[in-house]
């Protein structure tokens, strides 16, 4: 749906790209990813933030790390009107497709690296070894005499100056030129360009003049150095963040092109693209699975590690659900498609996760707050040191302009800019490849205060579906069918009878036991007059052998009514199952009552080990819940919650309303649910998790979700967001202590610009690496 909206926007009239645009009251909100070139620093988001904020309807957010801008605008605002604003600033965009991943690696890093390598390299040689000065001055005099070329000025004395200013000319002119023209370009909106353009100009200019008139010592190879590592820095920095992002790109790759599809009997390739709901399409084994669907035909084990970070295979059957790109490891199955597109798992995990990695952590904002004046300041700040050495400090113009470089070169905003949102790239897209998907960067500085967890029974204690826990099927009881049954009354015709009735309904406790009769190696057999009534049951006639029984299985009441009295056995079955209070579902054959089935909610197997561990952590758990008190009761004892901490039966409103309570008594409360009953309760916590096996409602209310059944995702996501948050803070620490020092440093004149300009990429550096770490 949002490829065809991407797609008539590019089709909307001239009137919606003229630069008077005003938004349509009725037009709905878009959101649209544009991936940015030309960033250097973290002013340069607050240009391109400020220039698209400015559009009417319009809400940008850019993210420095993976070099792209969210937008939030009206649909009949162009892309084009986007990107014509986004170079207006100075940069280049382009629009991202679904499932598209920006180039964070830029393709002109290594050459421009090479090339500034092979101009500033001889550059700085020449100009630091000062014993090669004469020979090169002989030997370049002797050639241009022989050829009777005019010598430069002062060549006796300053040859070597004028080749490494000849030598460095290329790199100031073309391999730099695109600092230069984004300085210009930002000139009223300084940036890091800024900085670089200014110092290395300067430097190269000052050299040009002191050569010319043997007045002051030459910096030819401070411009050159500067250049080539701030280049360097920025040629590590993109690869350090391709690494960052390398766990997002994971995701976009795994994504199937082609799909062999089933069409009258024949398998046919088809592009991923051309797959409609409904068809049914062969998996082969070690091929990934081309979308979400229910499987139809054969079994195997499917990998789903890559997808929600679920460490141990599924084996699978039909009836299984499994979801797209994961791995099937070594049976051929058939799938049904039940989504395409942007509705699949992982492209709704892959959404969520851009969409984090496309919003800012309140932590951010001192960091753009400083970022914004930081640029100014120093150049500010660069004059100031010039005029302090040269007026006041008795010093020459030399020392003075080379100080006043040192504190333009030594500065850096990059820093700043990347602390948070490399952090965050790291965060989220690792954590998605272990099923924690990270929807709000909220929760890092959420998840430090978190006291009080409030906990969802069914779907998040529990499994969530249901599951055959016991069966019983007592010999005494067929006795009564007679000996013209005896041989056709084993467990395996048993449970094929059953599986034939309840493979044809919906019904959660129908599908459990038909699972559960497949996984006992029953076997589909012919049903004919089948009914199913609600609230009731199955019947229907079933062929087994030579004979053709009629089979019920529904409720006990239900059975009961159309079947001889129930035998001993199958009545202590029954009363075991009701006491436990689980679903009991009898079966009989031509009204006598053979078997017995006991079908509930299983607590996951974690969750005793994850309560634990939360109440070791100090954090005090309940357990809201719309079921019954015993049920409650049960499961709350069964995980080690208290029992003072129980709410059974309570409604939305009842779970909002306990959330309130604790906030207002000054607890910090994380939400635990699956449910649309649990939407309201997630929304008002501090911190919430929903469990990815939950309704959408939940999902999209979440700041979190949990892609693996698993509930100690729980205690991984709080040591993910609490490790993430503590990564910023060190890179905010190392940026705003960097600086802090470097800066009065510079200004007192103890660096040289080339020893600043190394200072400097590394800065940058430190902060990626740093945020490399988070695991």
């Amino acid at each position: 749906m949002e490829d065809i909206q991407i797609d008539l926007m590019k089709h909307k009239s001239d009137a919606a790209s003229d630069e008077n645009y005003s938004p349509s009251e009725s037009s709905p909100l878009l959101a649209q990813t544009f991936a940015v070139t030309g960033m250097t620093c973290s002013a340069c988001v607050n240009s391109i933030e400020r220039a698209l904020n400015e559009m009417d309807g319009v809400s940008a957010s850019v993210n420095f790390a993976s070099e792209t801008v969210h937008v939030l605008a009206p649909a009949d605002l162009s892309s084009e009107l986007v990107i014509k604003k986004i170079k207006a600033a100075g940069y280049g965009a382009t629009l991202l497709s679904d499932g598209a991943s920006p180039a964070l690696h830029r393709k002109g890093a290594a050459r421009a690296l090479f090339f500034a390598a092979l101009f500033a390299v001889p550059s700085i040689a020449i100009s630091m070894v000062m014993s090669w000065h004469q020979p090169i001055n002989d030997w370049l005099i002797a050639h241009f005499n022989d050829y009777s070329i005019p010598l430069p000025p002062h060549a006796v004395h300053s040859f070597a100056s004028w080749l490494v200013i000849a030598l460095t000319a290329p790199l100031i002119l073309f391999v730099a030129f695109p600092i230069h023209r984004a300085a210009i370009r930002n000139i009223f909106h300084p940036t890091m360009d800024t900085l670089v353009s200014l110092g290395s100009l300067t430097a190269y200019i000052w050299s040009i003049y002191a050569t010319y008139t043997q007045e002051g010592d030459v910096y030819t190879e401070v411009a050159a150095g500067v250049l080539l590592f701030v280049i360097l820095g920025r040629y590590l920095e993109s690869r350090a963040k391709k690494s960052a992002s390398s766990a997002l790109s994971t995701l976009l790759a795994l994504g199937e092109k082609e799909v062999a599809v089933i069409r009258n009997g024949t398998e046919v390739i088809i592009p991923i693209s051309h797959l409609v709901v409904g068809d049914q399409f062969v998996v082969k084994p070690g091929a990934r699975i081309a979308t979400d669907g229910i499987v139809i035909s054969g079994q195997s084990s499917v990998d789903n590690s890559l997808v929600t970070g679920e460490s141990r295979a599924i084996e699978v059957s039909p009836g299984s659900l499994v979801i797209g790109s994961a791995l099937n490891n070594n049976g051929r199955i058939i799938v049904r498609a039940t989504r395409i597109g942007s509705d699949t798992e992982l492209a709704r995990i892959t959404a969520m996760v851009v969409t984090a990695q496309g919003s800012k952590a309140p932590i951010q904002a001192l960091a753009d707050k400083v970022a914004s004046i930081f640029v100014p300041v120093v150049t500010v700040l660069a004059i100031a040191t010039f005029e302090a050495w040269y007026y006041f400090g008795d010093k020459s113009l030399t020392y003075s302009i080379s100080t006043a470089i040192t504190v333009l070169v030594i500065a850096c905003p990059c820093a700043l800019g990347l602390a948070t949102p490399v952090a965050l790239l790291v965060a989220s897209g690792r954590g998605a490849l272990r099923g924690i998907v990270i929807r709000h960067p909220r929760v890092l500085e959420a998840s430090r205060s978190i006291d009080v967890v409030v906990l969802d029974k069914t779907g998040t204690l529990t499994d969530g579906a249901m599951k055959v826990l016991d069966v019983a099927i007592p010999t005494s009881a067929q006795k009564v069918l007679g000996r013209e049954f005896a041989q056709l009354t084993n467990e395996r015709n048993i449970l094929s009878s059953a599986l034939a009735l309840e493979s044809q309904s919906n019904h959660p406790v129908a599908q459990a036991i038909a699972h559960f009769c497949i996984a006992q190696g029953a076997q589909q057999i012919p049903v004919t007059d089948f009914t199913e009534t609600p609230g009731i049951g199955t019947a229907g006639r079933v062929v087994i052998a030579d004979k053709a029984p009629v089979v019920i299985i529904g409720s006990p009441a239900s059975v009961a009514h159309s079947s001889t009295p129930f035998d001993a056995e199958i009545l202590q079955a029954i009363a075991e199952g009701e006491s436990q209070s689980r679903a009991v579902s009898v079966l009989a054959w031509d009204g006598v009552a053979i078997a017995v089935f006991a079908t509930g909610d299983v607590i996951k197997a974690d969750a005793p080990a994850t309560i634990s561990a939360l109440h070791e952590r100090g954090i005090e758990t309940w357990l809201l819940t719309g079921d019954n008190a015993e049920s409650a009761n049960k499961i709350a004892s069964a995980v080690g919650i208290p029992s003072d901490r129980i709410i059974a039966t309570a409604t939305p409103e009842a779970k909002l309303a306990k959330i309130v309570e604790l906030q207002s008594a000054g607890r910090h409360v994380m939400m635990v649910g699956d449910g649309i009953n649990d939407a309201a309760a997630l929304a008002q916590s501090d911190l919430s998790i929903a469990m990815g096996t939950g309704t959408d409602a939940a999902i999209a209310t979440a700041d979190i979700t949990l892609m693996r059944p698993q509930l100690m995702g729980v205690i991984e996501a709080l040591a993910l967001s609490r490790r993430t948050l503590r990564t910023i803070k060190v890179n905010l620490g190392w940026a705003f202590a960097y600086n802090a020092i470097g800066l009065p440093i510079a200004a007192a004149g103890l660096a040289s610009p080339m020893y600043a300009a190394a200072a400097m990429a590394l800065s940058s550096l430190f902060v990626v690496t740093n945020s490399l770490r988070i695991k």
